[in-house]
């Protein structure tokens, strides 16, 4: 295995509870990304705020500067491209020049992180409601368009989406497809070792089968165990030797559980983390 081509991290590292168990206890959050990628030894974060507001590139330009030359970036789309269209919920829609000037302004976002070639990739997830059909093909199309020289991951929640004449969609149009470990439950995707473009990206959300029935901070409260990650790691394996870069994040943030899990996750791939602190 080419150890230098997998990239492995937690989605997010800003979180208060990890003080005392992944962090020093009196760290300051703006030591936190210094810390992650330093003292921890991971070479790849994910970025999900800005799911909820797309960032000044003042932000991804401070946020480059604290890393090291060979970390990367993953950064997930604005909501208002991904989720809100596709909620029958809300009464007022954005429109296709109002997801255009979302796109935009993610662009421009995202340029320091290009311009120190520390961008690994934009996640694009989708939500449970956002179905396949030639709309829903057709509007990916034009999010790819945007991004015609950078990493595009398209992920998605619904199990209407595992078939291979998807993938075969994504593979065409040079599109990653993102693999999820997630509890198994009827409506959701299950684990699948499919690669459609030289990336491989896995995230791991944990298994609370509470997922339809709890708030979003506890959907991830979970910790794998070790026969659990054994699991994971065959199909990570096998997508690993299908890509020429591979992604790994775990997203079951609660508590260190996703530091705690990746650190053993990439123990059991046989990377070396250099790291000064046992936590697991």
């Amino acid at each position: 295995m080419q150890k230098k081509k997998i990239r492995i991290g937690t989605s997010g590292f800003s979180f208060s509870d990890w003080k005392g168990i992944v962090y020093p206890e009196k760290i300051s959050q703006d030591r936190m990304l210094e810390f992650y990628a330093k003292n921890l030894g991971f070479n790849a974060v994910e970025i999900n705020s800005t799911y909820y507001r797309i960032p000044s590139s003042k932000i991804f330009e401070l946020m480059s500067r604290k890393t090291p030359s060979n970390f990367l970036f993953s950064i997930k789309a604005f909501r208002g491209i991904t989720h809100d269209p596709f909620d029958h919920r809300l009464e007022e829609k954005p429109d296709m020049n109002q997801i255009k000037g979302y796109l935009t302004q993610l662009r421009q976002a995202i340029k320091p992180l290009q311009d120190s070639e520390k961008l690994g990739a934009l996640l694009f997830q989708f939500p449970l409601f956002f179905y396949p059909s030639t709309g829903s093909l057709d509007y990916i199309l034009k999010i790819r368009e945007f991004f015609l020289e950078i990493p595009v991951v398209m992920e998605f929640r619904n199990i209407a989406w595992a078939k291979e004449e998807n993938y075969e969609f994504l593979t065409k149009n040079n599109l990653a497809f993102c693999a999820v470990d997630e509890p198994g439950l009827p409506r959701l995707m299950p684990l699948a070792d499919v690669v459609t473009s030289n990336v491989a990206y896995l995230r791991c959300h944990g298994r609370n089968t509470n997922w339809f029935n709890t708030s979003i901070s506890e959907r991830y409260n979970y910790y794998y165990t070790d026969e659990e990650l054994r699991e994971i790691k065959d199909i990570a394996h096998s997508m690993i030797q299908k890509a020429e870069i591979s992604f790994i994040f775990f997203n079951n943030c609660h508590a260190g559980h996703a530091a705690k899990n990746a650190m053993r996750f990439a123990q059991m791939l046989g990377i070396k983390l250099e790291t000064e602190k046992d936590l697991f």
